[in-house]
């Protein structure tokens, strides 16, 4: 089996543990270490069985484990990740959901990536890296997912959609048929995508329109 550390230990972090707990059942492959996270007040504590065994700078101790980062903010988590990388020489994993129906024959996908159980995930997609798609979300045929994307629970991509880096799709959000969103953007919970997103917008609505702009550099 192969160690695991799971960069956050929030609720995210509890259900990435899950997650492979129950990749585990069917077949063993994943020993948990515990968790890492930078928030002081939880160091040494355990949670749902797992000790928080250090911050990010610890990561330089356990060079043969493999890590995922488990936070749901695409903007923090590319800080994070981008951090621990300047400490050590890590691996990442990728966990897919025994639950999930995710045709890995005909996808490609990252590294990091965390894919929940009862996603549908289809054809010819493409999946960057350090991605999280949550239970229930379905992609389509032909979509492209950049790097750091958040798919909140519930969310759906149509065929051919484009979804660039770090953006985040609240929970229950649609977005149709061969649109794109733009890097960075934020798409509020129930919202419905019927037009291009420009980047670094937060769009909210049925129709989803841009509320507000903003920069996260990402």
């Amino acid at each position: 089996m192969k160690d695991l550390i799971i960069i956050g230990s929030g609720g995210l972090g509890r259900e990435t543990a899950w997650t492979a707990e129950r990749i585990n059942k069917i077949s063993p492959e994943w020993n948990i270490l515990g968790f890492m996270d930078d928030n002081i007040q939880v160091q040494g504590r355990t949670i749902d069985g797992y000790k928080v065994i250090g911050t990010t700078a610890a990561a330089k101790n356990y060079p043969d484990a493999y890590y995922i980062c488990a936070i749901g903010s695409a903007r923090i988590r590319k800080i994070v990740v981008e951090k621990i990388k300047s400490i050590a020489d890590v691996k990442f994993a990728t966990l897919i959901d025994p639950a999930s129906t995710c045709n890995t024959e005909r996808i490609e996908i990252g590294e990091g990536c965390i894919i929940c159980g009862n996603t549908y995930i289809t054809l010819d997609i493409k999946i960057g890296n350090h991605v999280y798609i949550g239970g229930n979300a379905t992609v389509g045929h032909d979509a492209q997912i950049g790097d750091y994307v958040t798919m909140y629970p519930g969310s759906n991509l149509s065929g051919s959609t484009k979804i660039g880096n770090g953006c985040e799709l609240g929970t229950g959000s649609q977005v149709i048929q061969g649109l794109s969103v733009g890097s960075g953007t934020i798409v509020g919970a129930g919202s419905v995508v019927v037009r291009n997103l420009p980047p670094d917008c937060t769009a909210v609505g049925v129709p989803s329109k841009p509320i507000k702009m903003h920069n996260q550099n990402i």
